[in-house]
This record gives C-alpha cells, structure tokens and sequence, in this order.
C-alpha cells in the first residue's frame, strides 16, 4: 500500500514526465508535496497550457498540467482548445474541494468538471473514489499518447493525495498502428498510373516523424510537394526543388493549385480544412484521391477517393520502399527578394538571412503568414510550430515551452495583437533564462481582420486599433532586454544582437 499521491507521482515516472507546468492555488497544494520534478510556473492558466502544448510537441514527452480548480480551468481553455486542435498529449489535472463538503457548495466547487473541458479533450473523469485516481491517471496517459494524441483532463478533490491505495499495473504501450498492406497497395497503384503526382503533407506528418520519409517518398516517386491548409509544423525542406507552395483554405484556389496533377496523395491531414465557403468538387475532378492518416476524423470526412488508417511515417516509409522510380518534372519555386523596408515580407527576409543554424520557429502573426511562407522557409525536421486551431495566445507562450523542450535557438514571430494575449509568458522566459527571441511585428492593429473584411464586404471593422502599445516597455517589467526598431537601418544589427542573446529578448519591430 502507498498512498495517492506516491502512486500519482509512480505513473508520472512511468509515463516520462519530468516537470509539472502550472499556477498553483489552494486545492491543489497536497499534490505538490515532495514533488520530484521542477515545476515551472505561468502567471495566467492560458499560458500554463500553451507552455506544456509547446513543450509536449517539441520533446516528444507528454506534459503535465495542474490547475486551479474550476477557475483555472476556464483560464485555460483557449489553449486548451488549440491543445486539441495541435494533437498535444497534454495531461491537465485540476484541484476539487475535499469530498466531505461536495454536497455545500464550498468556495472553489467545481461542479461536474470533467463536462468543463468537453468537447476538447479525448478523455475526462473526476474519480469516484480517492484509491482510483492513479488508475484515472494512468488511462488520462495512454489516451493523450494514443494517435490522434491530445489533451486530456482528470478532477482531483484536494484530500485524496493523502488517502491509502495500491500502485495500479501499468502499461506498456506501442501506440503506432501499421498501415494494412491492401492500402499500401492501393496508394501506390495512384502512384504508379500516375503521370503527374502530388503529395499534400499535413501537420500529421510532423507528429509522426515523417519528415525524412516524405522526402524520400517524393524524390522517389517525382511528386510535386504541397503543405497542407494551415498545417501547424513543418511538413518538408522548403527549399527543396520539389516543394511547390502553401494550399490556401479556400475550395476553388485548391482546385486552381492542384489542376495540373492526375493523383493527389494527403498525408497527415484533412481533405482540406477551409476558412470561407466554396463550391465546386473538393480537387480537381480528373485526379485520384488518396489519404492516409491515423486520425479517424480525417478519412471519416473524406469527401470520395481512397481512405487508408494508421501511422504515417511507416505509411510513407512503405510507400517510398513500394512504388516505382519516376524523375521529377518541374521548376523549382523562386520568391523574389522583398524591398527594404519595414515591411513584414522583408523583416522575414532578414529573419531568415541572419537566423542561427538550427533555429527554430514559432510562429503567430496571422496577416504575416503569406510573406513568411515566401521569405522565411523551413529548412529543418522540428524547425517549425504553430497553432492549428485559429485562437491567438499560443505562440508566445508556446515558444517558451518548446525552448525547454529543445536547445536550439527559438525564434518567436508575434504579430501584437497576439503577443498581448498571453504576454504573462515572458516572466516564465526570463524566470527559466530561456533562450527565445521574441520578435514582434507591430502594425498597431488587428490586421488579419481588417484585411479578411472584404470577404464580407466591409471596409471598415471597429475594435481592431491597437496603437499606443509599448512591448519594450513590457517587457522589461518582465526582466528581459528589449529593443524598439522604427528604421530599417537599424533592423539587422537588432536582430543580430537578440539572435546572438543566451536568455530572453523582444523585438518591438514597428511594421508598416
């Protein structure tokens, strides 16, 4: 026999945990007795959740959140939500008042909390009984690391941790189901009769690990290569010949970026994910569809074409090994060079041009993704993260996560009205002397809603002015060094400097 918390703290070990992220309150200090990993601290529960969504993404390691309660709870749900949308295995565990006055109404009650956090977590429970929260826990686990992996959420009253239970039996898992041989077959027979294929590689990838096999796979089989729609990692060497560009979310644009192409393969991503309406078939209509992914939802939307389940990098790897050699026929994608000027397309450029090797990026700054797809490629396995679910106040803190889960320099680029949203996350950069430079590009405004409200017909959008806002200023009071840029004379050295930095840095890049 043990007790709640030794047991608790037995399935962390099992499971890889080696820190607990969190912001503590009343009902969850037992847990943190003899606690035997560091805990890193988030001023605000949004950012808690968007450090662990960042460090589980980039370690490879599930993350272990603690909140406060109900309260922390709905703190956190914007990133908890964007946790489910990146596939995070991020295991959140919250306090509960203690049984014995459940049935009062007490101060911090959190009624039926593991209804809070649904739809947007894979599994939630609350255990009946304080002996079954090691079992409730180690179930919490295998569900966030089995494909599709994702956040999960388990309520626990604040007097279990002492009570007495026995160490559940824990298991061992291998968690990557092998594609059936009749789909590898019937994927690469597109390939085979194919005169013109073209790969669409999602976020999936990534997750997987599939980045070398996607390469081999389509230097193979001489596809063009296309990242999927708002894909939320890097998903090929964008500065290889056979990259071809960014599916925008929009149906008919698909079609238009897709025509010259007779099969269409998908890997690790929906077919497609959209941002505005559109009519018309899904891909050009004389083109075979072929899918693979280990996320059910994926092949359950699949509008026709041919669905195969399971893991994506042996999916590719078998791929590579099974279809036939075909040279590629193309010309390699050139972007100009932008103008000089304090524009996001050339602060990009200079990003790109001065970066260390093996930085890697992390990006938020909507009305900035375009240019940074055409002057900021992603040349590296991990090198890329971003948020698939659309709600900004990830990638801040976000980038602070991953740069505990990675020695590489992190490049963070913020657009301003993101950056406020979890800015708290600067006092954990500097309190763990991490290294990330913390690049914002600010135009004063939410941008990316002003320039999208001609979708609507609109011209003019309220409550999208963000003048006045003074990140150098912020930031300081956070302990980091920062810097203010007006001319892009001054851009290079700025960046130079932050690049070269061994802690904490922001950039306040006046943009136009």
């Amino acid at each position: 026999m043990t007790n709640v918390r030794e047991a608790a703290f037995a399935v962390f070990d099992h499971f890889g945990v080696d820190r607990l992220f969190g912001n503590p309150g009343s009902t969850e200090l037992p847990m943190l007795k003899g606690l035997p990993f560091p805990y890193v601290m988030g001023l605000n529960e949004a950012v808690v959740v968007g450090m662990a969504d960042g460090y589980a993404r980039a370690s490879g390691r599930p993350a272990l959140v603690n909140l406060h309660s109900a309260a922390g709870t709905g703190h956190s749900l914007g990133n908890l939500f964007t946790a489910w949308k990146n596939n995070a295995p991020v295991v959140v565990t919250a306090g509960q008042q203690a049984r014995s006055i459940l049935p009062f109404d007490p101060f911090l009650y959190a009624e039926r909390p593991s209804e809070f956090p649904r739809p947007y977590v894979k599994f939630a429970i609350e255990p009946a009984r304080a002996e079954d929260v090691p079992l409730a826990l180690a179930r919490a686990f295998a569900a966030a690391l089995t494909p599709p992996m994702g956040p999960v959420f388990v309520s626990i009253p604040v007097d279990d941790w002492e009570r007495t239970c026995d160490l559940p039996d824990l298991p061992v898992l291998t968690l990557c189901p092998v594609p059936s041989a009749t789909g590898i077959e019937s994927l690469a027979a597109l390939l085979d009769q194919a005169e013109n294929p073209a790969l669409v590689l999602g976020t999936g990838v990534a997750n997987a690990g599939g980045w070398a096999c996607a390469v081999r796979l389509a230097e193979k089989c001489g596809a063009h290569v296309y990242a999927a729609p708002y894909a939320a990692r890097e998903t090929f060497p964008e500065d290889h010949p056979q990259f071809a560009g960014f599916l925008p979310a929009w149906r008919d644009r698909i079609r238009e970026m897709l025509a010259p192409h007779d099969a269409i393969l998908v890997f690790g991503a929906s077919v497609f994910t959209y941002h505005v309406e559109g009519e018309g078939p899904h891909w050009p209509p004389h083109a075979t569809l072929g899918a693979l992914s280990d996320d059910p939802a994926h092949l359950s939307n699949l509008p026709g074409g041919i669905g195969v389940l399971g893991d994506v990098e042996d999916g590719l790897a078998q791929l590579a090994h099974r279809t036939n050699v075909r040279p590629f026929v193309g010309e390699p994608r050139t972007m100009a060079a932008p103008e000089a000027a304090m524009t996001s397309a050339h602060v990009l450029a200079q990003i790109a041009a001065l970066r260390p090797e093996g930085a890697i990026i992390v990006e938020e700054a909507p009305t900035a993704r375009g240019p940074m797809h055409d002057h900021l490629p992603i040349l590296r396995e991990g090198g890329f993260y971003t948020c698939a679910s659309g709600g900004l106040g990830y990638g801040l803190p976000g980038a602070v996560g991953v740069a505990m889960a990675q020695a590489d320099k992190v490049i963070a680029v913020l657009g301003d009205g993101g950056a406020m949203y979890t800015i708290q996350g600067l006092f954990t950069a500097w309190q763990e002397q991490l290294p990330v430079s913390f690049v914002v590009l600010n135009n004063g405004a939410y941008a990316a809603l002003t320039s999208f409200s001609g979708e609507f017909g609109m011209n003019h959008v309220p409550g999208c002015d963000l003048a006045g806002l003074d990140f150098v200023s912020l930031a300081r009071g956070m302990g980091l060094e920062a810097l203010r840029v007006d001319s892009v004379d001054d851009l290079d050295a700025a960046l130079e400097w932050s690049f070269a930095a061994g802690g904490p840095t922001l950039l306040d890049l006046r943009i136009a």
